[in-house]
Order: structure tokens, then C-alpha cells, then sequence
């Protein structure tokens, strides 16, 4: 920042406030885990931390660091890269703050404290619209705080102090910290966790990194990736054919009883380095873990087999993987920046987001036209779900969040499209999405489809198996890292320390319904999903169809389904 002290306190331009932005960015990025391990629920999850830095993230960008302009223009440009770039929730009320701010920054060529205090208050009620049941103990009500005690210094302080930018940041920063120590006591499931909220935290790292700004330290990024650079690999700089060990081997070895205890294996170990390369190889006293990239996975189980039996087991072929890459990569540098939208062909289209190969292809068979990736640690940015929607060929584009945490993206991203009429179903879970898909008719007006689409989400039940990512408290009751957790609509209720326990206690949310489908994930084998589906089976409705399907999935062991016809 090259501006003296007593002008970036009573004056804030274009310069000023694109140095208090990046350095916001830094200090949120900086903090990203810290935030991420106050999620209340401690399933896996790319959530809050995450997604407010990359949300933030273009502010390191050549693009913004080198922008030049009125705080008008560059609160413009904030707003709008920000919004485009908004992942999750936490994202999307992050980016509209933003977005208020420049609304009411409009015009202006540097501003005073009053100004900045009253854009503070626009961004803040733009944050709120932005939800349509906005919850107090959140970010929300951090930002709140900060409004109200700007708006009060403006007005009550003495001329030279209300003039004082940094004081006012200064102020707003304090009664932040307040307000997050006393959200657990706003939202029980906070105080039954022994957490802040997030998002709260996250808002406080935000204005740390502005008032550090403000003061002439900004913060500085830490282990940041040059955005300058290409930091994605070029695939297509060396042959498919260069892969001398095709696939991708891994396998967990449940030890029988002779090789029990550590160092009984080392036969095995000098095995597995013979037949490829990249060689992980981890042994305990119960399990032995194996990765290696062979051209032969065969040879590798079959000798592993023999100190035990398989727990899991995974190859994947990496010719296909890299040919995939290179189709990507080439695919990728032809997008242009602008945003283009295809001439519509037919009258309806869709847009789901989902993982899994299997979950994919389900999608695609019930004629979904793009798929996004996405879900939990994945969230699409608005800019994705944008350029999926502008590429449907429909004059109506239905679109499919399939994830609570990622509806108000969706939202945000049909605010921006113009060319199509967008609407976004509330689908939270695969499931819904599965649902809403077959409730959908060619015959019927967009009103109409809405209408049964939501009607049949509201009937469909939906269940699933994850792990801890982190040690928690949930209701009363500890959870540590690893345990397995049911959820029944995306709650946690069942705690267990095997996956096959925690099924039979999760079937009982749908063990009346008549149609029943368990969608099993990616570190899942074909003979524990059929085991699984034995355990589902004794427990539900003896006359329900029961539809088992390799989803693929990530972070979810299973998801399950329950219907009616």
C-alpha cells in the first residue's frame, strides 16, 4: 500500500480498499483449517474455511491486483469476480456483502468513514436477502453487529473520531469478536459442540486482514500458489503409452491370525516391490495396507489375499485417467472468459450436480443435459453451475443442487444468467434429485413441474453412512475422529464404529417405504455393498423393491433412498 497513514484513515480510493481486499483474502485463506474444523457437524466436508477463501481467492489474481480505478470501480470488479467465483453458502453471503457494498459505493471516487459505514450497512443487508430464513448465531449476525456499531459511531462520535477510518474498522473488529463468543449461546447445536460459528469467524479473519491493510501490515499469504502461473499440469506433454504400469492398485489387508503383529509381512513388501513401482506399503499388528501402480493388479491381490482377507480393494486404470486429463486439459484452454449462451432446442433442459461415476450415469439416463461435479468437499463455484447452465440447449433450464450447501450458488448463478428462464429445485440430497427427475413432464408448463417436483422430493426419504473428519460433540455424546455416523436427512443421528452396524440402524428410516435404493461410494467393494444390502433387506418392508447401484460417490459409503410408488 503506498499511501501514507493519514490519508488511508481518512480516505479510503481504489487503491486502498483492492490492498484491504487481498489482504482480507490472505488472512482468510491463512485461517482456512482453523475455520473449517469449527463445522458444528465433523463430517467430511470442503465447507466453510474453504469455501470463503476461494470465494475470495481472485483477489490475488493478476486481474485484480492490477486493477486501477475510483473504490467504485474497484468495489464493481470485487463484487462481480467474487460472486462469479462464490462457493457454498458461506460463499454466496460473503460475495453479496461485497456486492452491497459496491452498490452503495456507486459513484465514488475515495470514501470518507460515513461512506464506508454505510456501505458496511448495505453489504450487510444484501447478506441477509441472500437467505431466504436468515438463522441468528451465524455470519450473519457477526456482520450485523459490525453494521450497527458502524452506523452508531458515524453518528455519535466526535467529528475527528467519526472521521477516523482505521478507528472505525478498529470498533467494528472488537464488536465482532464479541458477537462470535456469543453464538454458541444463540444456537444451541454451537453450545452442544463447544463451537463459534464458522462463517462468524471467518467474517472476523476478514476484517482483521482489512484493518492490517488499513494500518500499512497487510497480511501476507501463506503457502499461496502464484495465480499468475498455470497451475494445472499439461497432461498432453508426455504419451498415454508412456505408462508403464497401467493401473492403480490399493488394497487393505485384514491380517489372519498367523501374521498377526508387525514385521510378519516382509515377504509380501519385497513381493509388491518386484511388480511395479510408486510402493506404499504399511504394516501394523491387525492390517497391512498396499498401494502400487503393476501391470498385472492380479498378481498383487492374489499374493496379498494370502495373508488374510480384503477389507477394501481399488484399481483404477491410469491410461484412462490420463487420456481423460488430456481431453480435459485441451477442452479447458479453449474456454473463453465470456459467457456464452447455446440457442435453445427444445423446451426444458437440466443441470445436476453430483459425483460418482454411477450417480452420473443415473443422472444422465433420466436425460439430465450437464453434469457438474460436486457435494460435499466439492463445491461448485457460481461461475461453474453459470457456464453449465448457458450450455444447456433449452429455453428453460431446471437446475439440481442436490446439496444444501450449495443451493444458494445455484441461486446466485441463475440470477446471472439472462438469456434462459432458471429454475433451481431444492434438491439437498442425491436422492431428491433422483426424485424430482421422475416427477418431471414434457407436458407440463415450468409451474407445473415445479409443483410435482417439489411434491416429490417432499415424499422421498433419505439416509446415508459417512465418517468423522475430526473429533466432535454431538448432542451430549463425543465423537472421535473416524467413527462412523448415520445421517437421516442430513442430520446426524446414529454414531457407531462399524459401517455394517450403522446401516442396519440407518434402514430404520426407511424400512416402510416400498421402493428403496442404495447408491454405495467409491471405497466400497461389490461383496460389502451385497453385505450391506442383506443387513437393509431383514430390516425394511419384506415386499419393497431394493435397487442396488455402484454410485461411485465420494465421502459417503452409502446413500440411501426410500420411496413410495
Amino acid at each position: 500500500m503506498n499511501q501514507e497513514k493519514n490519508k488511508s484513515t481518512k480516505k479510503i480510493d481504489g487503491d486502498v480498499y483492492r490492498d484491504m481486499v487481498t489482504s482480507a483474502a490472505n488472512a482468510l485463506d491463512n485461517e482456512k483449517d482453523e475455520i473449517n474444523n469449527l463445522n458444528v457437524f465433523p463430517v467430511p466436508d470442503g465447507d466453510t474455511g474453504i469455501n470463503m477463501s476461494l470465494t475470495m481467492s481472485p483477489a490475488r489474481s493478476d486481474e485484480l491486483k492490477g486493477f486501477k480505478g475510483t473504490i467504485a470501480d474497484v468495489s464493481d470488479k470485487v463484487a462481480k469476480t467474487f460472486l462469479r467465483a462464490a462457493r457454498g453458502n458461506s460463499g454466496v453471503i460473503l460475495s453479496s456483502f461485497f456486492k452491497g457494498m459496491a452498490k452503495e459505493l456507486k459513484g465514488t471516487v475515495e470514501a470518507d468513514a460515513k461512506k464506508i459505514a454505510t456501505a458496511f450497512k448495505h453489504g450487510v443487508d444484501s447478506a441477509y436477502k441472500a437467505v431466504m430464513t436468515p438463522t441468528e448465531g451465524t455470519i450473519l449476525t457477526v456482520m450485523k453487529a459490525c453494521a450497527d456499531k458502524a452506523m452508531e459511531k458515524i453518528s455519535k462520535e466526535s467529528p475527528e473520531s467519526a472521521d477516523d477510518i482505521e478507528e472505525l474498522f478498529t470498533s467494528m473488529l472488537e464488536v465482532a469478536g464479541e458477537t462470535l463468543a456469543k453464538t454458541p449461546e444463540m444456537l444451541p447445536v454451537l453450545k452442544q459442540a463447544n463451537v463459534v460459528d464458522a462463517g462468524g469467524s471467518g467474517f472476523v479473519a476478514v476484517l482483521e486482514g482489512m484493518l492490517a491493510a488499513l494500518k500499512n501490515e497487510p497480511v501476507e499469504a501463506k503457502n499461496i500458489p502464484d495465480l499468475t502461473a498455470n497451475n494445472q499440469a499439461d497432461f498432453s506433454k508426455f504419451s498415454t503409452e508412456d505408462i508403464t504400469f497401467p493401473y492403480c492398485t490399493e488394497c487393505i489387508v485384514t491380517k489372519s491370525k498367523e501374521y498377526e503383529g508387525e514385521g510378519h509381512c516382509e515377504a509380501l513388501h519385497d513381493f509388491v516391490m518386484k511388480v511395479g513401482d510408486s510402493v506404499v506399503f504399511v504394516e501394523d499388528s491387525d492390517i497391512i495396507k498396499v498401494h502400487v501402480h503393476t501391470d498385472d493388479p492380479g498378481k498383487v491381490l492374489s499374493e496379498a489375499v494370502k495373508y488374510g482377507y480384503f477389507y477394501t480393494v481399488k484399481i483404477e486404470n491410469m491410461k484412462n485417467q490420463h487420456s481423460g486429463l488430456i481431453a480435459s486439459y485441451e477442452e479447458k484452454k479453449k474456454e473463453p472468459d465470456e459467457i456464452v449462451s447455446v440457442p435453445a432446442e427444445k423446451p426444458y433442459g437440466f443441470v445436476s450436480v453430483c459425483s460418482g461415476k454411477g450417480i452420473k450415469a443415473v443422472f444422465s439416463d433420466l436425460g439430465v443435459d450437464k453434469l457438474v461435479t460436486g457435494g460435499q468437499t466439492m463445491n461448485p463455484s457460481t461461475d461453474d453451475l453459470l457456464r453449465a447452465i448457458a450450455a444447456t440447449p433449452a429455453e428453460t433450464v431446471f437446475v439440481l443442487p442436490n446439496n444444501s450447501n450449495i443451493y444458494l450458488v445455484a441461486k446466485a448463478a441463475a440470477e446471472l444468467m439472462k438469456d434462459k428462464r432458471v429454475e433451481v429445485i431444492k434438491t439437498v440430497s442425491v436422492p431428491q434429485g433422483v426424485s424430482a427427475m421422475f416427477a418431471f413432464s414434457e407436458d407440463l408448463s415450468p409451474e407445473e413441474n415445479r409443483t410435482a417436483m417439489e411434491k416429490k422430493i417432499s415424499e422421498t426419504k433419505t439416509t446415508s453412512v459417512t465418517y468423522a473428519a475430526h473429533d466432535s460433540t454431538f448432542d451430549g455424546k463425543k465423537i472421535k475422529n473416524g467413527q462412523i455416523l448415520g445421517l437421516v436427512e442430513n442430520k446426524v443421528k446414529y454414531i457407531t464404529d462399524t459401517r455394517e452396524e450403522c446401516i442396519a440402524l440407518v434402514a430404520e428410516a426407511v424400512k416402510k417405504n416400498s421402493i428403496i435404493t442404495v447408491y454405495y461410494g467409491e471405497d466400497v467393494t461389490e461383496s460389502e455393498a451385497e453385505k450391506a444390502l442383506e443387513i437393509i433387506t431383514e430390516k425394511v418392508n419384506p415386499y419393497a423393491e431394493i435397487n442396488l447401484i455402484d454410485g461411485g460417490q465420494p465421502v459417503y459409503a452409502y446413500i440411501i433412498s426410500g420411496e413410495d410408488e
